[in-house]
């Protein structure tokens, strides 16, 4: 085991080799810091298998001494190497000096569970970066995107300790980071991948602690810090002040936690060797407590006195409260801890290059979309120069328009700016909900800026500035909700729109009695992770895909529990799965471009109609919504989207019947009203077995005006106070009533027409609900509504006495 390192036994020197976070650790450990033991697998082991594997596979024969040159414009190519590289190097057998010594290290832990993680640094002009830490001696390595590497978990069993590590290998080979390497010019023989192998304990809590000069946040889980890493959970937050070297607690806010993990236990027979985790419930009463007890948020903080005074004063720091064996009490330890030379900054930060002069306009107008104001690097994207997989976080997407395809971008964007949509487009909806500034409908937007400079995005006025001074410090503000103990009681029910599992954290205490629309789209290609569903039921992963699946619907269930969550399915559009080669670059591997483009999608292959020719992707939908029953949610309903027949709705109810679905007694099947059709056919939807309908204004009002709401140029002839839209909202409703089953209205009209909600109400709307934004003015608009309702009949009842 001499060619290992061990994290009581590193030297200085030996930094490069063993990668920094291993090397931070270890400086740790050897000052007395509590800090779990381990042992890194250096960099000389990775390059002698692939040294190794160069010989028998031609592809990877001169991988360490070039810089691998792929087209990485070419989203077919770069895929397919990508994929072969990590499939040759899992494959591959270890050399049998680094196997022995591996296995030899891992066994001497007697540890039933082992962490491996991987550190990656970038050797240039005698120099090293460390990825995702980005900065050395004083220097900086810019743009650097997050989620290069995962970290592994594995039971301390041969096969699965050499499946793990050559895993971690491979991530240097996934399509996103090939992409990075060729575009910032880094050779392959210049990257340095280290693996740090650590015991892993069962955790009774773990978190994160970010540390500045003055200010330190603390977030806390039950279990392992999987949950946390994985957005599964909000966890307990500390906001504690740092002031003449005392330290107080300014706000402590308890998380939603309804789920944790630990370790399997081995010596069950039927636990799956390929990890070493697995989920579980939370109690109500555990639900109900701080992850983290006095005690231990006090040796938190003192430990954390300690690293500001002794190495750092700005830090960033992983802990768990580990159960160790042998131990009579829990001990706190040191997962990861990175030290920063300077206050922590913003991912928002803008570029250090100014940018160069431009002879375009200094401000670009189009329409606020979403709230909120943001400086950052603008990120250009047309149609045929770029890869999704060149976007990088923090960035402006500057863009044509938005398909859900591209809508996993948002999540890491500074803002959007797109040149077509309108208020109800994707990127808008999408954008309002995650909180980032937008501006749609910017006519040339993407041909009067450049990918570089640094602009301010208003999304509150809809304005686009360049920015001259690129290190101004970042402005962003959002809305800020602020809701009175004392609000009035609403009959009418308010609901929430969700499609993302962070939207989560801005729904705490908000006064809203479930979720009207859970967009699947976007929660699907989360799941997909870019790969097109029938790649993963060719290659027989159906029931991982269905479990990953679930598992975000979980989330969304266990959030609002016992409140109704309405899911609706998948409702994608011929042209935004498979998107025709001439226009952009599929997001998801493996889509082939239709024969023939549609003329219109609008009204294209959609909806309900796509499950009747293609009842795949719905299968899936189904089979993970039984898998959320089975965990014991069953406030989780179905809406079908878009549907144009009887004999569509038919269709599905038999297949939700196939799948089990409605044996839960509290299942109910709703679909979305938004095809005129359904004016005139709703008595018989209800005699077919609809139990509740939800009025997608959006796409109703487009239909009943002949109005693309994607084309701005169009955009002041769709509106939803025109009469005949008004009409169909009353007579929906009305109709509904008679009926007696539920009428909601999810659709973009009450947020931008808030005259509609006395309407809504005086018909007997059930629900309505909106984006997460403008719940505080909806719901006040609604006791508004009901009270002058109240009023008119009091003073009626007055009158008729007289």
């Amino acid at each position: 085991m001499d060619n290992l390192y061990w994290l009581d036994q590193i030297q200085r020197s030996e930094r490069p080799l063993v990668g920094n976070q291993a090397f931070n650790l270890s400086q740790l450990l050897q000052h007395g810091y509590p800090v779990v033991p381990g042992f890194v697998v250096p960099s000389l082991a990775f390059w002698e298998c692939m040294e190794t594997l160069g010989k028998s596979e031609p592809l990877l024969a001169d991988l360490p001494h070039s810089s691998f040159y792929v087209d990485v414009d070419n989203p077919r190519q770069l895929q397919l190497v990508a994929q072969q590289l990590r499939q040759e190097l899992t494959a591959a057998s270890l050399p049998a000096i680094w196997e022995s010594a591996f296995l030899a290290a891992a066994e001497a832990m007697s540890a039933p569970t082992l962490i491996l993680h991987p550190s990656l640094s970038i050797r240039s002009l005698n120099q090293t970066f460390d990825i995702g830490h980005s900065r050395a001696n004083g220097q900086e390595y810019p743009d650097v995107p997050p989620g290069i590497w995962e970290s592994y978990i594995c039971p301390n069993q041969a096969d699965a300790l050499q499946k793990g590590l050559k895993q971690v290998w491979a991530e240097l080979f996934r399509a996103r980071s090939l992409f990075y390497w060729q575009r910032k010019g880094i050779g392959l023989q210049q990257l340095s991948v280290a693996v740090l192998v650590q015991p892993l304990w069962d955790a009774i809590a773990s978190g994160t602690l970010l540390a500045s000069p003055v200010e330190w946040t603390i977030q806390a889980t039950w279990g392992l810090g999987i949950a946390i890493a994985k957005g599964e959970v909000l966890p307990d937050q500390y906001q504690l002040t740092l002031a003449s070297g005392t330290v107080q607690t300014r706000t402590q806010r308890l998380g939603s936690k309804t789920r944790a993990y630990h370790l399997y236990n081995l010596e069950d027979s039927e636990a799956p060797l390929t990890s070493g985790v697995q989920p579980y419930l939370l109690s109500e009463e555990q639900q109900k407590q701080y992850a983290l007890d006095e005690k231990s948020l006090n040796q938190l903080i003192e430990l954390s006195q300690r690293l500001a005074t002794e190495i750092s004063p700005a830090f960033s720091l992983e802990w768990a409260l580990c159960q160790i064996p042998g131990s009579p009490e829990p001990q706190l330890q040191i997962m990861q801890l990175t030290p920063q030379l300077s206050p922590v900054e913003s991912l928002l930060s803008p570029s250090s290059q100014p940018s160069s002069p431009s002879p375009t306009p200094q401000l670009v107008r189009g329409l606020p979309a979403a709230a909120g104001r943001v400086i950052a690097t603008a990120q250009v994207i047309t149609t045929n120069s770029q890869t999704l997989t060149g976007i990088i976080p923090g960035r402006i997407l500057i863009i044509q328009s938005i398909t859900p395809s591209w809508l996993p971008l948002l999540k890491q964007a500074a803002a959007v700016v797109t040149e077509q949509g309108g208020m109800t487009s994707h990127a808008a909806i999408i954008a309002r909900e995650l909180g980032i500034p937008a501006v749609v409908g910017a006519i040339g937007v993407t041909q009067l800026f450049e990918t570089g400079e640094s602009l301010l995005v208003d999304g509150d006025q809809g304005e686009i500035h360049r920015v001259k001074d690129p290190n101004r410090e970042v402005e962003r503000s959002r809305p800020v909700m602020s809701y009175s103990p004392l609000l009035p009681p609403i009959a009418t029910q308010l609901l929430v729109n969700l499609s993302q599992i962070n939207s989560l954290e801005k729904i705490i205490d908000l006064p809203v009695d479930g979720v009207g629309l859970l967009r699947s789209e976007l929660i699907m290609l989360d799941a997909l992770e870019n790969v097109h569903p029938n790649e993963w039921l060719q290659q027989g992963n159906k029931g991982e895909l269905v479990t990953r699946f679930a598992e975000i619907i979980i989330q969304f269930a266990a959030a609002f529990a016992p409140r109704p969550v309405l899911y609706r399915s998948i409702d994608w559009r011929e042209a935004e799965l498979s998107p025709r080669a001439s226009q952009e670059v599929p997001f998801l591997s493996g889509v082939t471009p239709p024969s023939e483009p549609e003329v219109n999608p609008i009204v294209g292959l959609r909806g309900t109609l796509r499950y009747l020719i293609d009842p795949t992707l719905f299968d899936l939908e189904l089979a993970a919504l039984r898998q959320v029953q089975a965990y014991g949610y069953s406030n989780v309903q179905l809406m079908l989207p878009f549907i144009r027949a009887v004999e569509e709705f038919t269709f599905c109810r038999r297949r939700v019947e196939q799948a089990g679905l409605t044996e839960n007694p509290h299942f109910q099947l709703w679909i979305m009203a938004e095809v005129p059709s359904v004016l005139f056919l709703l008595p018989d939807y209800v005699k077919a077995g609809v139990q509740g309908i939800s009025i997608g204004t959006n796409d109703l009002t487009q239909l009943l005006l002949a109005v693309d709401r994607d084309q701005e140029r169009l955009g002041s002839t769709l509106d939803g106070r025109h009469p005949a839209v008004q009409r169909a909202l009353q007579q929906l409703i009305q109709m509904a009533r008679q009926a007696g089953i539920p009428c909601s209205i999810c659709g973009q009209a009450p947020a931008q027409y808030p005259e509609l909600i006395d309407a809504l109400v005086e018909w007997g709307i059930t629900s309505i609900s909106v984006d997460v934004n403008d719940v505080e003015r909806i719901y006040n608009a609604i006791a508004r509504a009901e009270q002058r309702l109240l009023l008119e009949a009091a003073r009626q009842k007055i009158n008729n006495k007289k």
